[in-house]
């Protein structure tokens, strides 16, 4: 009993260590939910944002490169209606024209204002080192000269630098005499873009970079350019591929590095501008939220294992608790055992008292009742034998032995009283052989035909077509049918046109049914108890229905009774029925 109390504990315990390791799984699980859906929403959101900012950056850096180029553009067209110019031009003086370039320019803000002669020497310049070159056989002096209007040109150095010009020639008197060149300062905007995380490359309407964050790219198509990488960018744009887990899919790889493109156009001969904006502040803004939230889960782990070590511990000292109270409650009940074991063996000596006590008592009932019985024929024998021998001294002889055959009468009643008895106390064989109820009906009407006849009994009897064969004692079967028999005869004494029906039938067991239309049965709880009787005393001592009980108890079946419908009591002997295979076995 210990060991089954002791293991309860124990059985919750391990019960309750599964629900905690599945509280965890279920908890780590859902934190890898969380963390990836946090991370795909977050990284949708912040690549979002951050592309709005890159068109609207991209957008600016258009909306500056166009106001260069339109503010540049109408120097050229201002400065060749210049009368100082002209006049400069046309005596050869220039002493002055240098100057006033140069006050033209403060306000412009270009990169260089040169005048060209005719011959295309430079005679003017806000960038004075280049007085004195010709520039003869250059694009925009020759272009210049052939146009009417201003030509825009651009060139790219020994440098790899492009270099912008817008240029208009000078005329007096419908001829041309110089040409004005204004050089743009657009690589003031390559300078400031270096100062951005993001490329920035703008190219012409040939597809050709001339103007880009990377110095190399310049001169390139942009498929050139970013196809130009170090040997290992291959691997390292494997292994940057593998670390942007957090970002979405690159549009481009620069340098190895997924990046996203956004593309613009500049509203200038065809111009389009384009930026390459790393992942780096996505993944930054995204692994601060991700290590907030794993921070905030590590607090939650630790919480819940702080909790749980202490319900442990707590569990612990409740279950040593327990197990002190279920050694006590052990202790307990072993002495309530070996007290129950005492009162048991004290009972059992008083229920061996009792039953010798019950003995006692049914003896002393019985041989009240046979003492009763066997007085009355004594009695009797003992006045005739007085007068059998008053008789014999008056020399009557005949008269004597009137006397004496009804001393033999008495001893043969004495000796029925007797044989009840001995039938009462007999126990049941231990050997059954095959017994066919019919047949035993018939032995016992043909032993009771003479009290039939003299009573003039009416009695039908019904059997089924087929022989009803039951295992028992085919003599004491036919001593119940008999004691039933003289049961119904004793009841329809007084009864008019006495009626005994006898029916038997077969099914899950042989049944022997009689009844009669006699008075019924009085007290039916003690109808089957020994030396009960509802006969006048000398009539019988109340042993047959009880031998008949156990008569059929010791065969394995019922004997029942109760009152029949239409008066009269009805009683049932049930057994039972050997089946059909045990029949051809036997």
């Amino acid at each position: 009993m210990r060991d089954k109390k002791d293991a309860e504990p124990a059985k919750r315990t391990h019960a309750i260590g599964w629900r905690a390791r599945g509280s965890l799984l279920f908890m780590v699980s859902l934190f890898i939910v969380i963390i990836l859906v946090t991370n795909s929403l977050l990284t949708d959101r912040f690549t979002e944002n951050t592309r709005n900012r890159a068109e609207l950056r991209l957008a600016l850096y258009s909306g500056n490169l166009l106001s260069e180029l339109r503010q540049n553009a109408i120097v050229p067209q201002l400065l060749a209606r210049d009368p100082t110019l002209i006049s400069a031009l046309d005596t050869a003086d220039y002493s002055q024209s240098t100057q006033r370039l140069i006050s033209f320019n403060e306000e412009i803000g270009a990169a260089s204002l040169t005048l060209l002669d005719k011959d295309g020497r430079t005679v003017a310049s806000t960038a004075r080192n280049t007085l004195g070159e010709t520039h003869r056989q250059a694009p925009y002096f020759i272009e210049a000269l052939r146009a009417n209007d201003t030509v825009f040109t651009q060139l790219q150095d020994e440098t790899g630098a492009f270099k912008f010009f817008y240029s208009r020639a000078i005329k007096s008197q419908n001829e041309p005499t110089g040409v004005i060149l204004v050089e743009v300062d657009l690589q003031k905007y390559e300078r400031a873009w270096a100062g951005i995380s993001d490329a920035v490359l703008v190219t012409d309407s040939a597809g050709q970079v001339i103007l880009a964050t990377e110095p190399r790219w310049r001169g390139l198509t942009e498929t050139d350019a970013l196809a130009r990488e170090p040997v290992s960018s291959a691997i390292q744009r494997a292994i940057q591929a593998t670390a942007d887990w957090t970002s979405l899919p690159p549009d481009a790889y620069v340098e190895g590095q997924g990046v996203m493109r956004i593309e613009g156009r500049v509203a200038f001969r065809g111009w389009r501008i384009a930026s390459f904006t790393t992942f780096a502040s996505i993944r930054e803004k995204v692994n601060g939220v991700l290590a907030l939230e794993i921070m905030v889960f590590a607090i939650l782990l630790a919480a819940a294992f702080y909790l749980l070590n202490r319900k442990t511990a707590v569990r612990m000292a409740l279950f040593q608790r327990e197990s002190a109270e279920l050694r006590a409650l052990n202790a307990r009940l072993q002495r309530e055992i070996a007290e129950r074991q005492r009162v048991q063996e004290n009972l059992a000596v008083a229920e061996q008292t009792l039953a010798q006590s019950s003995k006692l008592a049914a003896l002393g009932e019985m041989s009240a009742a046979v003492s009763h019985e066997l007085n009355q024929p004594l009695a009797a024998m003992k006045t005739y034998l007085a007068g059998a021998k008053l008789l014999m001294d008056r020399n009557r002889p005949d008269e004597a032995i009137s006397s004496f055959q009804r001393i033999d009468d008495l001893i043969e009643r004495m000796g029925a009283i007797t044989k009840q008895l001995k039938s009462y106390a007999r126990r049941a064989g231990d050997q059954f052989v095959p017994v066919n109820m019919g047949d035993a009906l018939s032995s016992a009407l043909a032993m009771m035909e003479p009290q039939l006849r003299q009573r003039k009994v009416n009695i039908t009897r019904t059997e089924p077509d087929q022989p009803v064969i039951v295992m028992g004692d085919r003599l004491r079967i036919e001593q119940v049918i008999i004691n039933l028999l003289r049961n119904a005869m004793d009841a329809t004494q007084v009864t008019r046109d006495a009626q005994i029906d006898i029916l038997l039938a077969a099914g899950e067991t042989a049944v022997l049914t009689v009844r009669d239309n006699g008075h019924g049965i009085e007290d039916i709880e003690n109808l089957f108890e020994p030396f009960y009787t509802t006969k006048q005393p000398g009539d019988g001592v109340g042993l047959g229905l009880a031998i008949s009980s156990g008569i059929v108890n010791d065969l394995g079946g019922r004997l029942t009774a109760r009152d029949a419908a239409q008066g009269g009591a009805v009683f049932e002997m049930q057994l039972p029925i050997l089946p059909e295979e045990t029949q051809a076995a036997e």
